[in-house]
Parts: structure tokens; sequence; C-alpha cells
């Protein structure tokens, strides 16, 4: 009774705070306070400073600044524009044409930025322009923006999956690499539903791109170059062990600023404003993140999380249907909430669920980021949306049906995993002997 007593209460107060404009963080830390006021006898001052400089002192999460910052740099470069100069002469000829430059960039740029909407932003300020040129299909041209920018939240480095793992406590660098045959998959798919509807839509009329030569191929490919010089960078030094990701970051920050030098790109105001940039979104996580961990120590002294794992166990749920439950569980908190806070959130109760359940940690990470993605592109807070009714003018409806393929697609993609979880574990299983399974 207590705890249904308990659940009330944090959940009113939670929503009580959301629902009148406080920010995420605050919002945790104002729940756990009166949490900690009305359940514990422990000084709730001294909880909260505790809680904080656990969580805010982990060396696991210096990578998270440094990667965002790689991000900020490299969105103020040319890298966009190099893209779709070295990619659109490879994906003019494919079924679906310069459709693929959307899906191809947001792969490439994903595994060097980590953020979703950095994704969308920089390949999107480039691709909408020359495909609306085009007269490719403006739902079609929105849609696989909307989907193929999500690939930033499962391809590494991924800013949601080092949350997840500083969370659980588990190697960020297995989860960094758990994610890409699932990244790469997903954008498989969202390629295969681009042929598909050039094939059988008759309202799917480019104008046709003018052929060119193998050779002239080959020379607008060194715009590439670069940034797969810096993928490797980053992610091999991951891969071989030669960095844990922390250092991978450092790595990419320092390839970042050598990429924008070389491209004339870096000067005094680039460089603060891509400093200023990542230092606010920093600062919006780690306060999101100080929130959740006070929060779940505030739930920890009602015995919440534990109790609940127990109902669940008594439920006697097959691991396909608890898995099943939190993928509803996800969906509908992904149309209130942002990816980052859902993870930070919901981790304390769902951990002990997913343990108990047997569920390689690991794995349901990227499942956990694939359902996040969906909701990256789901009413009514989606951002992927707000993002592109910015850079479209077009209205919420509109952006939400182009987007509404691609939500499918990932809900597909869900089905594929679990039949098929080798597809998040087995790469892990190749790398930790080389790089250390306790590798952060």
């Amino acid at each position: 009774m207590e705890q249904l007593y308990a659940i009330g209460l944090f959940l009113f107060v939670l929503f009580l705070l959301l629902g009148s404009g406080v920010w995420i963080g605050l919002a945790l830390l104002g729940t756990a306070y009166i949490g900690m006021e009305i359940f514990a006898a422990r000084p709730t001052g001294d909880a909260m400073m505790t809680a904080i400089w656990r969580q805010s002192s982990s060396w696991t999460l210096t990578a998270l600044p440094m990667f965002i910052w790689m991000g900020e740099i490299l969105y103020r470069t040319r890298l966009s524009e190099d893209m779709f100069k070295g990619l659109s002469p490879w994906m003019a000829r494919l079924p679906g044409g310069l459709m693929h430059t959307n899906i191809a960039g947001c792969t490439v740029f994903a595994a060097v930025s980590g953020s979703s909407a950095a994704t969308l932003t920089t390949v999107g300020k480039m691709t909408i322009p020359e495909l609306r040129q085009r007269n490719y299909p403006e739902t079609m041209v929105i849609g696989t923006l909307a989907g193929a920018a999500t690939l930033g939240l499962m391809i590494p480095p991924s800013l949601t999956l080092i949350v997840y793992g500083v969370s659980i406590n588990e190697s960020i660098t297995s989860l960094f690499i758990a994610g890409i045959i699932p990244g790469l998959v997903l954008g498989g798919f969202f390629s295969l539903y681009v042929i598909l509807v050039s094939q059988l839509s008759k309202k799917y009329k480019p104008t046709p791109e003018a052929r060119i030569s193998f050779r002239e191929k080959l020379e607008r490919s060194r715009f590439l170059i670069p940034i797969f010089l810096l993928i490797l960078l980053v992610i091999g030094s991951m891969y071989l062990g030669v960095a844990t990701a922390t250092e991978a970051a450092a790595i990419g920050v320092i390839g970042a600023m050598i990429l924008a030098a070389t491209q004339g790109s870096l000067n005094r105001k680039v460089f603060f404003e891509s400093l200023l940039g990542a230092t606010r979104t920093s600062a919006m996580i780690a306060l999101i993140l100080a929130g959740a961990a006070f929060l779940t120590m505030a739930m920890g002294f009602t015995g919440l999380p534990r109790a609940l794992a127990t109902t669940i166990a008594t439920l006697e749920l097959s691991t396909f249907q608890l898995i099943m439950m939190l993928m509803i569980f996800y969906i509908v908190l992904g149309c209130f909430l942002d990816g980052i806070s859902i993870v930070v959130l919901t981790m304390a109760i769902v951990e002990p669920m997913v343990r108990q359940a047997g569920i390689d940690l690991i794995w349901f990470g990227i499942f956990v980021v694939i359902v996040v993605e969906m909701a990256q592109i789901t009413p009514p807070i989606g951002f992927n949306l707000f993002v592109l009714q910015g850079m479209t003018g077009h209205s919420m409806s509109f952006i939400a049906r182009a987007a509404l393929p691609m939500f499918l697609i990932m809900f597909a993609m869900v089905f594929l995993i679990i039949a098929v979880p080798e597809l998040a574990t087995w790469l892990p299983e190749q790398v930790r002997p080389v790089a250390g399974s306790s590798v952060q």
C-alpha cells in the first residue's frame, strides 16, 4: 500500500512540475526532494549532495561533452556540402535516385555526431534545397530525413548510449560497438523503402541526373575522405582497444578541429560558438542526469523499484511479454519526453526488471535506443519534427504524416532485434577480447 502511495505521489509531483514548464532536470530534483522529505529519515540536503556528486564525478561521463563538442564543430564546417558532392554521384543511379543521399548522409554524419538534432540540421540544410530543386516528392524528402536523422542516436558515438551506459554502469565501448550493425540495418531498411516507393508511386518523378563517368565519380569521392578518416579515427580507436570512449571523444574533437581548419572554417568565432553550444547542451544533459540520480535515490528509500520488479515477477510474464510491455511504455513516454530524459527517468525502475528477467543489458540498450528513436518523430513532443518544422515551414501534422512510414519501419526493427538478438550482441562479443569488457 505504501508503494502505491509513493507511485501516486511521485507521478503527481513530477507531472505537476513538468506541466508548469519547469526544466526537466529541476522537475526531477524537485520530485526527489519531496519524496525524500516524506519517505526518508536521512537529511535531504546531504542525500542530494551525495547523489549529484556521485553522478557528476563519473569519469565515463566526460565522453559526453567531448562528443557534443565534436558535433558542434563539424556542424559549423562545410561538411554537409562536401558530403553531398561526394555521395550524390553514387546515389543518382540507384532506384530512388538522390533521395538516398538523405539516408547515406545521415548515416555518415551520425558516425561523428552522436546527436539526432545535429545530424538532421547538418544534412537537411544541404539536401532539402537540392532535392526540392530536382522535384523529389516533398513527403519523401521530409520523411526520409526525419527517420534517417534518428540514426544519430544509434550509430556510435551515440549520446543516448552514453547516458544509458552511465545510468546502468555498463561499458560505453561495448554499447557503441553494439549499435553499429543495427544502425546500418535500419539505414538499409530506410533505403529499401525509398526503392519500393520510387518503383510503385506514380508521383515519384524527379528530374533525371546527367550521367557522369566512373572516373569523375572517383574524383568527387575525394570530398568524403576527411569525414571517413575521422570516423575511422574515432570508432577504430575504440574497436582496436587503443582508446576508451572518453579518449576517443578527445581524439574526435582534435580531428574535427583539424578538419575544420583544413576547410578554412575554423576561426575564433566558430571556435567559441561551438564551445558555447557544447556547453549549453552538456549542462542541460548534466542537470537531467543529476536530477535522475537524486530521484533514483529517493525511490530507493521507498523500496519502489524492488517492489515493482517483484510485482512484475509475480505476473510470470515471459521475456517477450515483458519486452512488449516495456516497448508500449516507452512509446507512450516518447509522446511527452525527449529520449535522454526517458532513459534517465526510467532506468531506476526498469533495470531491476530487466536483470531479473535475464535480458542482456547491451541488447536492451539497443532496444531502448530504437524505441527512443521512434519518440524523436512522435507527436506532440517529437524533437525532430520541431526541427524540420523550423527548416521547412510545413505544419506539424504534415511532417508527422511524412515521418509515419519511418516510425513503422523502426517498429518492425524492434521485432527484428527481438527475433535476431545477435544483431546487437554478436559484434561486442567479438570485440571484448581485444578492448576488454571493462573499458569505459
